[in-house]
């Protein structure tokens, strides 16, 4: 996956030449792991004052979280981003944007976090994960690509793939979550989609040989003029 590494690290110094640069939208999940340490240690490499500019510049959104999740909680996606990027990184928590999952009015909370995002311009480069239903983000089948940001409830296929930060026990995994919709995603300037480990070949081929479908999420997509597809041999060959 140093491609991708390499692809990333040419956005972010992209970044740095742009006057008002959009934000970055960033997923998470066993996928994006050794990404995430991959770039930090390339990041890391960076002339200090190049670095030092990035970290003052970066802004980025996450595509969700768990509802009744806080940031002071392990499993929650906002622990796994400072954990991942910010800690190591020395990033503070307003520049790694996620949606509240302690709201009082999840669905409202959604609301918002679409709108603070739009107020900057919407993503510029979105990295993605597949899930092994197809879905990207938490938009579960069947899903549209008109679909917005809300609160979803989680299949029993994806409470079972998160399962591992619950101590391995799907009952543990919040039943809903907020997420932005395809329609935010497919809004990005350019989407990178990384697909890896045997587990994900099955869903690749599908994603690769059947029509555009809201029972497929991931294929809405091939819709847009910018994607990049990133795989392993492990997700190619099954």
């Amino acid at each position: 996956m140093e491609a991708v590494v390499d692809a990333l690290e040419q956005r972010l110094q992209r970044r740095l030449r742009a006057s008002t640069p959009k934000p970055l939208g960033l997923a998470t999940g066993r996928t994006m792991e050794p990404i995430y340490a991959a770039l930090v240690a390339r990041l890391q490499d960076w002339p200090a004052a190049a670095l030092e500019q990035l970290r003052r510049g970066w802004l980025s959104f996450n595509l969700d979280e768990y509802v009744g999740l806080g940031a002071d909680d392990a499993r929650s996606f906002s622990a796994y981003m400072a954990r991942h990027l910010g800690e190591p990184l020395r990033l503070s928590p307003q520049q790694l944007h996620l949606p509240d999952g302690e709201s009082a009015d999840p669905q409202q909370q959604a609301c918002r976090y679409a709108d603070q995002l739009q107020s900057f311009g919407g993503v510029g480069v979105q990295l993605l994960g597949l899930g092994s239903n197809g879905h990207v983000g938490f938009n579960e089948p069947p899903c549209g690509p008109d679909a917005s940001c809300r609160v979803v409830s989680l299949s029993k296929s994806t409470r079972q793939q998160n399962a591992a930060a619950f101590g391995a026990d799907p009952s543990k995994v919040p039943l809903k979550a907020l997420t932005l919709g395809l329609r935010e995603i497919l809004e990005a300037d350019e989407i990178h989609l990384i697909v890896t480990g045997k587990a994900k070949a099955e869903i690749l081929k599908q994603l690769l040989n059947s029509p555009c479908t809201d029972q497929l999420p991931a294929s809405w997509l091939r819709h847009h003029p910018r994607v990049a597809l990133w795989v392993d041999q492990a997700a190619l060959n099954g």
